[in-house]
This record gives structure tokens, C-alpha cells and sequence, in this order.
């Protein structure tokens, strides 16, 4: 009998720690998220601070560069999350307004956080975010829905080879690490003119 309650102690103790390990990688995949980025060069990593915009700074209207916009959401959030629209065609330099929508389907409250990337990596340095949801945590009450802006420009002198520039955000739960106190009693519903897509800031 001792041995076996040994063996169950035993199990117990691993299963534990398998727990702990599980709980903990959660925690982790965001940083990870960006270290494999870095090390794969699947895509690169934007601004994580808001960009000024360059003062002079002269649309080229004589090129044309396609902005695709993704939306992922991490395993185990219960949002709803989409782009405004899937693609625009922009010139580099020119200042773009669209956003994001979310809406969190669950029955709690839930803190998300956005991970954006632009593939091609070389691409992501010429990409600036002057406002982003992004830049801040998004925090949403059950079945509460949110418009999340988004401006961004292409500096003019990227290179002639880039002809089309990827967008996409990861969306991640972050209530555990996050203050739900802080999310808001509601939320403004969102109109069927904000649901019409982006539009362009020149």
C-alpha cells in the first residue's frame, strides 16, 4: 500500500508541474511570438510607438503598393476579429485611416492584446503606425463590440522590388495579466456607416 501511494504522490507531483508549465508557456507566447519572427524572418516586426509624421512628406503618385490586412486570433479567445477591409492600394507616403473590429462573444469580461507583423520582413522597417490599437491594451465587456482605429503611411523611399505589403495582428487573451477593473461599464455600439471600411486621410 505504501508503494502505491508513492506512485500516486508521484503522479500527482507531474502532473502539477505539467500544469505550471502549461500555465506559464501561456504567459509566454507573446515574447515568443516576436523571438520567432526574429529568428525566422517570417515577417517583420513594426513600430511599437507611435510614428510621427514627416513634416513635408510628399506622396509618390506615381507608384502604387498593395496593403493586405490579416487578422488572427490566439487559441482560446472568444472574440470576433476583422479587418475593415481585406486590401487597399496606397501611395507610398500617403497618410491612410481605416480599423479593425472586435467583438468579444463571451460571457466576461476579456483584456486582448494586439501583435502586429508585416511581411515581407524587409518591408516592415518602411511601415509606420502614427495611431494603432495596438499600442494599448483592449479591453471589452461580454458581447461588448469596438471600433479600433488604425493610421499608417509607407515612407516613399521603399524599395521599387516591394509591390505588396502584408498586415496581420495576432490577438491575444491578456485578462490574467491585466486589470479588469479598468474595462469600461459599456461600449458604443458600432454604426453601419463605421462598418462601410477605411478611408483615406491625404
Amino acid at each position: 500500500m505504501d508503494g502505491q501511494a508513492k506512485s500516486h504522490n508521484k503522479l500527482t507531483l507531474k502532473l502539477c508541474v505539467a500544469v505550471l508549465a502549461m500555465f506559464g508557456f501561456g504567459f509566454a507566447l507573446v515574447p515568443l511570438y516576436d523571438v520567432m519572427c526574429d529568428a525566422l524572418g517570417i515577417n517583420g516586426k513594426t513600430n511599437s510607438e507611435s510614428a510621427l509624421q514627416p513634416q513635408g512628406m510628399v506622396p509618390d503618385t506615381s507608384r502604387l503598393i498593395r496593403v493586405e490586412f490579416m487578422a488572427h486570433n490566439n487559441q482560446g479567445i472568444p472574440w470576433s476579429f476583422t479587418p475593415a477591409q481585406m486590401s487597399m492600394d496606397v501611395h507610398p507616403g500617403e497618410v491612410i485611416q481605416t480599423a479593425y473590429f472586435a467583438q468579444n462573444l463571451s460571457s466576461k469580461a476579456i483584456v486582448g492584446q494586439a501583435v502586429p507583423s508585416v511581411s515581407p520582413g524587409l518591408g516592415a522597417t518602411y511601415f509606420n503606425k502614427i495611431e494603432c490599437f495596438c499600442f494599448n491594451q483592449q479591453p471589452l465587456n461580454a458581447q461588448a463590440q469596438a471600433e479600433m482605429p488604425l493610421i499608417f503611411y509607407i515612407e516613399p523611399d521603399i524599395p521599387e522590388s516591394i509591390h505588396t505589403l502584408t498586415l496581420s495582428y495576432t490577438l491575444y487573451d491578456i485578462t490574467e495579466k491585466a486589470d479588469v477593473s479598468e474595462i469600461a461599464k459599456t461600449s458604443p455600439p458600432i454604426t453601419s456607416d463605421v462598418m462601410q471600411g477605411a478611408t483615406h486621410e491625404f
